[in-house]
């Protein structure tokens, strides 16, 4: 089982394998918001996006990941990004990370049924046994977006990383399991009603 370049196709939501076909999109999405100057995230700045790109194409040849481009049906735009990442296939799991929403689609349905897709993804078409997803510990809102999700935290990996300003990050570890996914699953369903 590998990870394929994909379209998941959804109600309000469309993930599209990123290209550089996206970087002006993605530029646009940034903007709204100033997402990278939100010191507990890792967004590029708009001169960054095409390595950003480049870095997203370059894992997924590696096995590594498969990134998204987050499209808003109901206008087409580019809302964001998200990604597979970390992926350790025979061990059956995976990382969602990188996600980022212009601040317009911040606390839309967008979010929720985007991680939906990539669940069902993850959980049914290469049945894995386990999705990670991590946080920067400062940034409740992004904690509280993972547990409404239905993730459980397991704990915090102190002195995890080294942001771009130099900060040393706490991050926050949440996973959701294989034996959870139908009533995970439910849970979305319902939220997106």
């Amino acid at each position: 089982m590998e990870l394929e370049r994909t379209v998941l196709d959804g109600r309000f939501v469309r993930l599209e394998p990123l290209s550089k076909l996206h970087e002006a999109g993605l530029c646009d999405a940034i903007s709204d918001g100033k997402l990278w100057e939100l010191f507990v995230t890792l967004v590029p700045t708009i001169d960054q996006v095409p390595q950003f790109v480049e870095n997203a194409l370059e894992a997924f040849d590696s096995g590594d990941g498969l990134a998204f481009a987050t499209i808003d049906k109901a206008t087409g735009r580019i809302a964001g990004s998200t990604r597979f990442m970390k992926a350790n296939l025979p061990n059956k799991r995976i990382e969602i990370g990188y996600t980022f929403l212009g601040k317009s689609w911040q606390r839309t349905q967008i979010n929720t049924e985007a991680k939906l897709l990539m669940l069902t993804y993850a959980f049914e078409k290469l049945t894995l046994n386990r999705v990670e997803l991590l946080t920067d510990y400062l940034n409740e809102k992004s904690r509280k977006a993972i547990g409404r999700l239905g993730a459980k935290e397991e704990g915090i990996l102190r002195n995890h990383m080294v942001m771009p300003d130099g900060r040393v990050r706490d991050s926050v570890i949440y996973s959701i399991i294989k034996n959870e996914w139908v009533g995970v699953k439910q849970h979305l369903i319902y939220k997106l009603r």
